[in-house]
């Protein structure tokens, strides 16, 4: 009895992780990203390719609704502000199903943007085709691309820095210090960390 209850205990384990697996499961340090073309929102179509002097990018999965996504917003606007100048902008992207989450309709996305003075593109992943091929689970989620002669290589892939509830209590900027790296020619010391957020509705 308890070696098949033991055998019942796997198998439901087993069930339950498959669940979360995604076969796809996106890109890794060293990949290059394939551009995209998606609605910002002003209206107008946003690619990676109409950024002809970018150095990089950094590409953060977020939305309206997301408590964590929110709690960032600010950190988001600061990053922007701080190296766009230096040729490495945000391009930030809601991938959330508006029908199961109404606060990220695009809409609610025009009206965020214009309360938190967004300077970056906010874009729709309409079709929700973008994030699985990044492999964002999270949001926010964080994907830095640099611009090479071979394509859009990705960097750095995870949290913003480590601590989403203070950003007075930020020991780490992930993707600041990652971004630096970058631009410098160094080698990046912390490649991937674990997204910190809600995730993703499909």
């Amino acid at each position: 009895m308890k070696t098949s209850l033991k055998t019942l205990v796997l198998i439901f384990v087993a069930l339950i992780s498959s669940a979360f697996v995604d076969p796809d499961k996106g890109y890794d340090i060293g990949d290059y990203a394939t551009d995209f073309e998606l609605k910002n929102i002003d209206g107008k179509k946003v690619s990676l390719k109409d950024y002809k002097d970018a150095k990089g990018f950094m590409v953060i999965f977020t939305c309206n609704s997301c408590p964590y996504a929110v709690a960032y917003e600010d950190r988001i606007i600061d990053l922007d502000k701080k190296y766009k100048a230096l040729g490495v902008p945000v391009i930030a992207i809601n991938p959330n199903n508006p029908d199961l989450q109404p606060e990220d309709s695009f809409e609610q996305m025009k009206q965020r943007a214009r309360e938190k003075g967004f300077s970056f593109p906010y874009l729709l992943d309409e079709d929700q085709d973008i994030f699985p091929q990044y492999g964002a689970t999270r949001t926010p989620h964080v994907f830095l691309l640099e611009h090479t002669a071979k394509g859009y290589q990705v960097k750095y892939i995870g949290a913003i820095d480590d601590n989403y509830q203070d950003a007075s209590l930020v020991e780490t900027k992930y993707v600041e210090e990652a971004v630096d790296a970058m631009l410098a020619g160094e080698k990046i010391k912390i490649t991937t960390t674990k997204a910190i957020g809600c995730s993703i509705k499909v």
